[in-house]
């Protein structure tokens, strides 16, 4: 068993920070294994709300009342913190939205919608969640588009050589997740990238699940889009972030009407604001969009590389534990992962599994996690996914062993 020594920072002070971990379930300490679910908020993003609400609360931007400008100074350094979370060039290509799925459909909608013609090709993934396929499918059900996706190989990674070839004249976007949320696959995004590009096509990463494990750097990886959500960072619900290049963002045309993302308006015409208001209509989620910087700010003093690799020794231990049991099957064994483990268990139903897990205080997702089509790729019907965070720990991942070893004997 992996030791404490290792751990490159003080677990116990992390721990404390997440209030809601100091609580029983059914009668045993919580174990919350689903983070790829939500992460936990720690205190500072807890505070970070309720400051706001209770000490500024005001529309943003059109207000020249103190409480006005310091909710949109608050608001703005928010923005360019995502800014340094991901290395944009410009604060300007940081757009806030609801979520990666609002990201996502934002830039089906406009860039797809503008550009693409009948007869184009989209390629997506087969280890994509469904607020990637979904959008693409509307799209192209309504141009005439056609989708195509890259298949899975038996490890859960995906097949390069395949998608090598899929690539033509005909690829307009390549839309493909950064990590898997129901394998833990990391896929190789600067590789995928460059080659899309090379066949001249637009790239967007759903960035969703990487985003709290690895860093990001969209200047490196030459991302034209990067979409992600504030819950899987730590921070509020109901936030979203896009990222895109300046040119694809100024030629693409607004997704929602409405305030803020207006310069004059006529009953004639009306004349479209600059980057990022284009496409921020009607008021926003300021207060969240405040929390954020609170998240990104407790990530950053923790050090993205020590929560990959605390979170890699997780990983590590619990494939050993899990992967060793009789009747456990490890479904996605790709070489890079983030710290998600899916398995299926002979002959139990992942939903029984689910439940008597929760009986125990453990909290693990259980079914499709919204990636049917990697689960009719295993020919399962779904997993038991446990996915990890920096604030558990390897007797946790004990208690998760013994905790299957209990449906065992149950469900015998």
């Amino acid at each position: 068993m992996t030791t404490t020594s290792t751990i490159p920072f003080d677990i116990e002070r992390i721990r404390a920070d997440f209030p809601i971990l100091d609580q029983e379930i059914n009668g045993r300490k919580l174990v919350y294994f689903d983070n790829a679910a939500t992460t936990q908020k720690p205190i500072p993003v807890i505070e970070a709300l309720m400051n706001y609400y209770r000490g500024y609360n005001a529309n943003i931007h059109r207000g020249i009342h103190t409480l006005a400008e310091k909710a949109t100074a608050d608001f703005e350094a928010s923005r360019r913190a995502v800014r340094d979370f991901l290395n944009a060039p410009s604060a300007e290509e940081i757009i806030f939205t609801s979520g990666t799925t609002m990201s996502i459909n934002l830039v089906a909608q406009t860039y797809g919608r503008h550009f693409l013609k009948e007869g184009d090709e989209i390629i997506i993934s087969g280890l994509e969640h469904h607020s990637n396929i979904v959008p693409w499918q509307m799209l192209a059900g309504e141009k005439g588009l056609t989708i195509r996706a890259i298949p899975v190989l038996e490890n859960g990674e995906l097949d390069l050589y395949t998608f090598e070839g899929m690539l033509s004249e005909r690829t307009k976007i390549v839309a493909v997740n950064h990590a898997s949320n129901s394998l833990g696959t990391v896929n190789p995004v600067k590789e995928i990238i460059a080659k899309a590009h090379a066949a001249g096509a637009v790239v967007l990463i759903d960035g969703a699940q990487a985003s709290s494990h690895l860093d990001i750097d969209v200047q490196d990886l030459d991302a034209d889009f990067y979409a992600l959500s504030a819950h899987k960072i730590y921070g509020p619900t109901g936030l979203g972030v896009l990222y895109g290049k300046r040119a694809l963002l100024e030629a693409m045309p607004p997704y929602m009407g409405g305030g803020e993302m207006i310069k004059e308006v006529t009953f004639e015409k009306t004349t479209y604001n600059d980057l990022p208001y284009k496409f921020e209509a009607g008021t926003p989620n300021i207060a969240d969009v405040v929390a954020l910087k609170a998240a990104i700010d407790y990530i950053t003093s923790i050090g993205k590389p020590n929560i990959a690799a605390y979170e890699h020794q997780l990983l590590q231990y619990a494939t050993e534990q899990i992967g060793q049991m009789d009747g456990i099957r490890l479904i996605g064994q790709a070489k890079e992962k983030i710290s998600v483990l899916s398995f299926v268990l002979e002959g139990v139903h992942h939903q029984d599994i689910g439940i008597i897990l929760d009986q125990q205080g453990i909290a693990v997702r259980t079914g499709h996690h919204c990636t049917q089509p990697v689960m009719d790729r295993f020919c399962i019907l779904g997993t038991t996914r446990a996915s990890f965070a920096m604030y558990n720990t390897m007797e946790e991942i004990d208690k998760l062993v013994a905790g299957l070893q209990r449906v065992k004997k149950l469900m015998a």
